[in-house]
């Protein structure tokens, strides 16, 4: 029997695994089952029981939100610059909206660490390969990706690097100082702007810079209500702050974000 590789790698002892039925599994025998949404959990065991990345809560919320539209400024102009028939890895791709655009033309692999996340794309996402993983230790071969894509995720350039081919793109979305800033000045007595973003990373020469900026008008409690849960702002934001959203029936939001298009200089 011929078996199939996957382009994920055994996160145990980074050797090549092979794609069965209903399973990963590699050649020293460590194996991760497939859940029935199809995606693979290749987060080792949490010894300290927290949970990793986002919840159901929050994953909904931005589902909710994103399904209708409001940032698909943003993704088309991030498709735009990744272009066609590339390897890619969306890192930290939360529940699929990204990741579903960008597979129509590209080979897609989705990984995020929470799995209500991966849970939600691999059920939006049917072309796509899509694992529970953590973008500090990405479970991929050295030099086995086109481009990665990281879009509001935690950074790990060294990673990047490691799997990027020479040449290879890295591709960022961040938010610029008066992303969101609206949403803020409801809710906070003091609103702050967001710190500049810092462009450099060693490794990488920078090809370019977009600014996507543009406003939006929520025209219901439920918009204003799902932006506001899928921001990290929700869990740290008291009660008594959060109810006053609650009294909203519209608002207008700035977006802003920095599009960054990096190579791997070796």
């Amino acid at each position: 029997m011929i078996l199939k590789t996957s382009a994920f790698i055994c996160p145990v002892c980074k050797n090549k695994t092979f794609d069965l039925e209903n399973s990963l599994r590699c050649m020293l025998g460590h194996s991760f089952d497939k859940a029935k949404e199809g995606y693979i959990n290749l987060l080792l065991k949490n010894a300290s029981g927290k949970r990793h990345g986002d919840d159901k809560l929050m994953v909904n919320a931005r589902k909710s939100f994103l399904d209708k539209g409001y940032y698909a400024p943003l993704r088309e102009k991030i498709g735009e610059i990744l272009g066609e028939n590339n390897v890619v890895l969306d890192s930290g791709c939360g529940e699929g909206y990204y990741t579903s655009h960008f597979a129509e033309n590209n080979t897609l692999l989705g990984i995020d660490i929470s799995k209500d996340a991966i849970k939600s794309a691999a059920k939006r996402c049917k072309n796509a390969t899509f694992a529970v993983a953590s973008i500090a230790q990405i479970p991929l071969a050295d030099k086995s990706v086109d481009a990665v894509i990281n879009i509001f995720a935690p950074d790990s350039p060294n990673e990047f690097l490691r799997i990027l081919k020479k040449g290879g793109r890295l591709i960022t979305a961040t938010p610029m100082e008066h992303h969101l800033f609206e949403l803020k000045e409801v809710v906070y007595n003091n609103p702050y702007k967001n710190p500049p973003p810092v462009y450099e990373k060693d490794g990488f020469t920078i090809k370019s810079v977009t600014e996507v900026k543009y406003k939006i008008n929520l025209e219901s409690a439920e918009d204003i209500e799902a932006l506001f849960k899928m921001t990290p702002y929700y869990y740290k934001t008291s009660a008594a702050d959060q109810e006053k959203l609650k009294s909203l029936s519209s608002l207008e939001v700035s977006l802003e974000f920095a599009v960054t298009e990096y190579i791997k200089e070796k």
